[in-house]
């Protein structure tokens, strides 16, 4: 019999506890709780941040689980928009050179390749390099719902409907296609897997069988059918390893949407964990059997944007997620936040009915508490700063647009003083930076003005001085960062996407953000890695929230309810409160955020 240390090539440690990760493989002896311990494999989906636009009748996809690429679609017309995902979120790139949906692709997120689609069905193929296409050779026939393995430079492409379906299949070597071997079953809207020499085809409908189970492995010359599925499924997501010795086959539709879940293992099916939700014709071919996601698709009609991931390693991991917290003292719309997720003040605001309160509270990470009253009732001000340096400015004192203060109010933690006036009497300023050193931006000026300004100005703990001027005039703006290193983000009117940068003395038009959210919050300070949560324009709400890198935006994890409402906090640890909510026009709920974490997953052994 061989040893632990002959198999693994190591042997068993004794420690006094546990080490805080390990090789997979591992094991140790727990001299202090007498156990046999070490890295256990876990199998599981977990939800992960949405698309940016739902979309069904996907059905592809490329890459890996941490760059990958997904194009086409329908719903309400066709897509010709490309999304990407970094295993964190999904944000947009290069269009195809046509609109279709039941396109096909294979490759990396640096060298993808898209083919045919429909409807009509269509013969156009591009290829992709991580931000453009490029209209390449056609597919010899025009196909769509196909099924592909391989590369950009060398795949295989086979079955669809044509617009029946066929056993047809075409290789392609990055510049030219040629016949393959002939399928042996007759398939479309199926899955894919592997390389052009060691393909592998599973699931899919031909009328008959129908919607089948039916598997075939491909050589690079013939095709060989194979152990098939437990059960049928057309549309299913897949992985996209590299051979015909792994595979997955995720959701799909059968009679109805489904959760099942199979994983291949070079000779026959078993199945795993099920997908939380039922999910078809979704992105999905990228990754791995071990490491996958499924995006977009159906549910139960309707397209859905909802993500998940599939994760089968030795590492225990838990979904970026808002969790519900308690509540505010008072149910308000039009509060302002700063601080921290454990340290956060929430300062005036709208109550129902109506009138505006100078009322201030204080949360440290659980509940809340009052805090030190304001000078004066108000609603829809700016503020930026810490549980004991914090920063207000501006404000309307009634319910309406009309500002009515141009009073700078600073927190020392328990109570309020006032600081230096703002240039302009206003209300729904962004400010950013800290109590000694804010830079606000934009903002609702007076009656008679514009309903949103360009008005920039700094602050140095005692006075504001004019600064450059921003490029478009907005309000209700979410800003993050320092006063020489800001975002303007979102706003109104008409800025949801727009987004500016300060460098300290120019603003410079950055990366549009993903969603029209002309009210938008910040929970960060930080303008190279800020959160925001987003918001449509009254009467619609919604629950997105978005993630910005420095570079680009990248979709996050949806609050648990619809609402406008107040930020702090940081990227991994973010907090919203309060807000305006269809059919509850103040609210009291306090939500937290908690950023996707990864931990070692040790498990006890027994001989039993």
């Amino acid at each position: 019999m061989s040893t632990y240390r002959e198999i693994v090539g190591k042997k068993i440690k004794k420690v006094s506890s546990d080490p805080s990760s390990g090789t997979d493989g591992e094991m140790w002896y727990n001299s202090t709780t007498g156990t046999l311990r070490g890295l256990a494999i876990t199998s599981a989906w977990s939800s992960a941040a949405p698309m940016s636009n739902a979309r069904r009748a996907i059905s592809n996809g490329f890459g890996t689980q941490t760059a990958g690429v997904t194009v086409g679609g329908y719903d309400p017309g066709y897509f010709n928009a490309t999304e990407e995902y970094d295993g964190t979120g999904w944000s947009g790139s290069g269009t195809f050179p046509v609109s279709k949906y039941y396109m096909t692709s294979a490759g990396t997120a640096t060298a993808g390749l898209g083919v045919g689609g429909g409807d009509p069905v269509s013969a156009v193929v591009g290829e992709y390099d991580g931000s453009s296409w490029t209209a390449v050779t056609s597919i010899p026939t025009a196909t769509k719902g196909m099924q592909r393995a391989g590369t950009q430079t060398a795949a295989v492409i086979g079955g669809g409907d044509q617009p029946t379906p066929v056993k047809v299949c075409y290789e392609y070597d990055g510049t030219n296609w040629t016949a393959g071997g002939t399928l042996a079953t007759l398939r479309s809207y199926g899955g894919g897997s592997g390389s052009l020499t060691a393909g592998l085809f599973f699931g899919g409908s031909a009328g008959p069988p129908g919607i089948m189970g039916l598997t075939e492995e491909y050589d690079g010359t013939n095709w060989t059918s194979v152990n098939a599925m437990p059960a049928g499924k057309q549309n299913p997501g897949f992985g996209n390893d590299t051979g015909t010795s792994s595979a997955i086959a995720a959701g799909g539709y059968l009679t109805d949407r489904l959760t099942t879940a199979f994983e291949y293992d070079g000779t026959s099916w078993a199945a795993i964990p099920s997908l939380a939700n039922k999910m078809s014709q979704s992105a999905s071919g990228a990754g791995t059997s071990t490491a996958t996601y499924m995006a977009g698709g159906t549910s139960s009609g309707p397209v859905i944007s909802v993500t998940e991931e599939y994760n089968s390693s030795t590492n225990t991991i838990t979904a970026a997620a808002w969790a519900s917290s308690g509540a505010y003292p008072t149910a308000t719309g039009g509060t302002m936040g700063f601080g921290t997720q454990t340290a956060a003040v929430g300062v005036g605001g709208e109550t129902s009915p109506g009138p505006t309160t100078d009322a201030c509270a204080e949360y440290d990470g659980s509940t809340w508490s009052g805090g030190g009253t304001y000078p004066s009732s108000l609603r829809s001000s700016g503020t930026t700063g810490i549980l004991t340096a914090g920063l207000n400015v501006g404000g309307n004192t009634a319910p309406g647009a009309t500002p009515t203060l141009n009073v700078t109010g600073e927190y020392d933690g328990s109570s309020w003083t006032t600081g230096g006036v703002y240039p302009a009497v206003c209300a729904s300023v962004g400010v950013a930076g800290i109590q000694t050193a804010a830079l606000g931006a934009g903002a609702y000026f007076t009656p008679g003005g514009s309903p949103g300004s360009t008005q920039a100005n700094t602050y140095n703990g005692s006075s504001w001085t004019s600064a450059p001027s921003l490029n478009t005039a907005r309000y209700q703006a979410g800003n993050s960062g320092t006063t020489t290193a800001a975002l303007c983000i979102g706003g109104s009117p008409g800025q949801g996407t727009t987004v500016e940068s300060f460098n300290g003395s120019s603003w410079t038009t950055g990366s549009a953000k993903l969603l029209n959210t002309p009210n938008s919050f910040t929970t960060s300070s930080v303008a190279t890695a800020d959160t925001t949560a987003n918001f449509s324009a009254s009467p619609t709400y919604a629950n997105s929230t978005e993630f910005y890198d420095g570079t680009s935006w990248v979709t996050g994890a949806k609050l648990a309810s619809v609402r406008q409402g107040a930020g702090a906090g940081t990227p991994s640890t973010g907090l919203v409160f309060t807000g305006y909510s269809p059919g509850t026009p103040r609210s009291t709920a306090t939500e937290e955020y908690t950023a996707e974490t990864i931990a070692a997953n040790i498990k006890t052994f027994t001989t039993s």
